[in-house]
């Protein structure tokens, strides 16, 4: 099973939030591996992560893969100095052909369409987080959000 996960970068983490994440993972992978394709730029990635680390430690053929939407040179020493101690895997999509300013949009519309489960905190209609949230639905894929019911935006 491949989880992705989403939401806005000014998230701010919580244990109820956490322990919502790692109970509906318990219940859908029956104690089984997965493989979490995770980001690494904002809070909420950071959330995700541990989530993932935690999963791992009780379920260690998991595996947590940063999906990484840039192969420059400079980003090839970031990954290299700061990602590969904290990720079993780096993956990158062949996205070299897209203009740099669209990777990281492209990167997500490839990490919903490997993934199984879809895990968000999405409480407003716009921004990178609420494009990928919108293009999941549109495929149909299973969504977990975290996010507190707001009515006016009827997304829960």
């Amino acid at each position: 099973m491949i989880v992705a996960f989403f939401g806005h970068s000014n998230y701010i983490g919580n244990s109820l939030d956490e322990k919502t994440v790692l109970d509906y993972l318990e219940s859908v992978a029956n104690g089984e591996g997965i493989e979490f394709y995770l980001g690494e730029y904002g809070a909420f990635d950071d959330f995700a992560y541990n989530c993932a680390k935690k999963y791992k430690t009780h379920h260690p053929s998991s595996k947590l893969i940063f999906i990484t939407p840039y192969i420059t040179p400079e980003h090839r020493r970031s990954v290299a100095n700061n990602l590969n101690s904290r990720f079993d895997l780096i993956l990158y999509p062949e996205l070299e052909k897209i203009p740099l300013k669209y990777a990281i949009i492209h990167r997500n519309k490839w990490m919903v369409d490997k993934a199984d489960l879809i895990i968000v905190f999405i409480k407003r209609q716009f921004g990178g987080a609420y494009k990928t949230y919108r293009y999941a639905k549109q495929k149909g894929k299973p969504i977990l959000n975290i996010a507190p019911y707001d009515i006016n935006l009827g997304l829960v």
